[in-house]
């Protein structure tokens, strides 16, 4: 890229050469050598059109987890939450050993532990982390004795990978003295289900979040 003057004003392409503007300076650059045609075709392009295949799954999957969530999203006052997320969703795609390269998903890398595990220490922004409180088994979030929270939100997303798509259920737990509380069963557990949960003191305000 080259600046250049000019009494006349060129924008647009000239043979190999593209003239713009840009932040107020005239601009000159060489053509890219990106073929669109060769790039769906071409063999030596096949690793960078699986990575494009797998990276659009992974942000898409991410888009509409963070969009049944956005509620919180907003509490968490991260501007780069987007970035995160979707890095996290790539590095669980990674776990599925089950699908070819190119192929890989989340929902395939949500069903071993290891992901599982990833998306429970996702941190949302700044709040503290949820595991310090609760954990859930078998439908039952049970809460740390030296939580404070006075109520739990549990949300209980069945995921749709195929379609992009989210189905969810929320619930409202009060502790009530109580150390642990039973909640629905909304889905089928064969299904992909996501847990999320936020906690909340006696002023509704959030303490903790996250996955579960």
């Amino acid at each position: 890229m080259a600046t250049y003057e000019s009494v006349i004003k060129i924008t647009g392409a000239v043979g190999d050469l593209v003239f713009y503007t840009l932040n107020g300076k005239n601009v000159v650059r060489k053509k890219s050598g990106f073929n669109k045609a060769a790039f769906k075709k071409n063999p030596s392009y096949e690793k960078v059109r699986q990575n494009s295949s797998e990276f659009g799954h992974c942000s898409k999957i991410g888009k509409i987890i963070r969009k049944s969530l956005e509620v919180y999203i907003k509490e968490a006052g991260d501007p780069l939450l987007y970035q995160k997320f979707t890095k996290v969703m790539t590095t669980i795609k990674d776990l599925d050993t089950l699908s070819e390269r190119g192929k890989r998903t989340v929902e395939n890398g949500l069903k071993t532990e290891d992901g599982r595990k990833l998306l429970r220490e996702f941190q949302l922004g700044t709040f503290h982390d949820i595991s310090d409180c609760v954990r859930m088994k078998d439908h039952v979030l049970y809460k740390n004795e030296l939580c404070r929270s006075e109520y739990a939100v549990i949300m209980t997303m069945k995921l749709d990978a195929e379609n992009y798509s989210i189905e969810s259920s929320e619930e409202i737990v009060y502790w009530n003295q109580q150390q642990d509380k039973s909640f629905k069963k909304y889905f089928s557990e064969d299904d992909i289900l996501i847990y999320f949960v936020a906690l909340k003191n006696e002023n509704d305000k959030i303490t903790h979040m996250g996955f579960v």
